[in-house]
């Protein structure tokens, strides 16, 4: 839920930068413009590497904030085991995020690209870049299936990237015409 609240209203409402538009400009402005939903979905100049990842300061910043119920709920219950589970959770969460995200846009054919659950987050991913209102999380869909910003096809054909890892997120054909054999035809 965490990832999705903030990629939602930090990373793509404008009305919340107003005070702070570092995440909105960086994200929306900056990562939505280089990598979109075609064949630009991944990296074609190298300079723009530098708009996969987060900043470094980031990522201490983001399970800080993560972990703040969990700091009010350990202080008080005085079970601070919880907090250190929590903290290797949120951190671990942010690591798979990042180098998730990184093999999305930059794609080697490394291992976890292989994987069925790599491809299926790929396609989640790049409908996300398709329809920026959709499709938040990037690790667990589960919030996005929650909170009703799932989508796993589009409604309408698009030009959309390519590759052994990224499935076809394209309308299914309804209504196909079906061929039909005359009776006793193999």
């Amino acid at each position: 839920m965490f990832e999705w609240m903030l990629h939602r209203y930090l990373m793509h409402r404008s009305f919340f930068v107003k005070f702070f538009r570092y995440p909105y400009e960086r994200h929306t402005l900056v990562h939505h413009h280089v990598f979109k939903y075609d064949h630009t979905y991944h990296l074609i100049h190298e300079p723009d590497k530098k708009t996969i990842p987060m900043a470094w300061w980031n990522g201490p910043v983001i399970v800080a904030i993560g972990l703040t119920p969990f700091v009010a709920w350990s202080f008080f219950s005085h079970k601070w085991g919880v907090l250190c589970g929590a903290s290797i959770t949120c951190t671990l969460y942010f690591t798979a995020y990042e180098y998730i995200h990184w093999c999305m846009h930059l794609p080697k054919k490394r291992h976890v690209e292989r994987s069925g659950i790599f491809f299926r987050l790929n396609g989640h991913h790049l409908l996300h870049h398709r329809y920026m209102n959709k499709n938040f999380n990037v690790v667990l869909p589960l919030a996005d299936l929650c909170l009703g910003t799932l989508m796993r096809r589009s409604k309408v054909a698009f030009a959309q990237a390519q590759g052994p890892s990224v499935p076809n997120v394209q309308p299914k054909i309804r209504n196909a015409v079906k061929i039909r054999r005359p009776l006793g035809a193999s």
